[in-house]
Formats: C-alpha cells, structure tokens, sequence
C-alpha cells in the first residue's frame, strides 16, 4: 500500500503524524496540526487517498486540543 501519497499530501498541508498497515488490512494512524489543516486531511483521507487504495469508511477517534507538536513530519510506521 503506497503510502507516498499520503504523505505527500501530508507534507503539502503542513501536518505532521503518521500512518501504518494493519494486519486486518487497514491503515491507522495519527495526524497533528491546525486544525483547518487536520480537517484538510481528514476529507482527502476519506475521498481521495492513494491512487491504488480502496477507501469503504474512514473513522476518527480522539480528537482533541493539544498545546504542542508530538511529531516533527509525517512519516510511514512498518
């Protein structure tokens, strides 16, 4: 599952986390920004993705205020 594109996309907004595979054969992953950006990424991930992936529903959890960064890009968890 390519995750380049995520992560271009990602790095084009301006947000910062990451993203992995699951064994179930879904992907996770936590992203960090403003929150206008956050909302960017949220509807790319749930319309758009990676050009070869199949999206069937996207699920945000644990949306909260933070007071700073955890991470300092985007990156691809293995």
């Amino acid at each position: 599952f390519p995750h380049q594109y995520t992560e271009q996309e990602a790095k084009k907004l301006g947000v910062v986390g990451w993203v992995k595979n699951t064994s179930q054969g879904t992907v996770t992953g936590q992203v960090q920004g403003p929150e206008e950006k956050v909302n960017e990424m949220k509807s790319w991930l749930s319309k758009v993705g990676s050009p070869s992936s199949r999206i069937d529903k996207t699920n945000f959890s644990n949306e909260k205020e933070i007071s700073k960064l955890d991470f300092s890009d985007f990156n691809t968890r293995y």
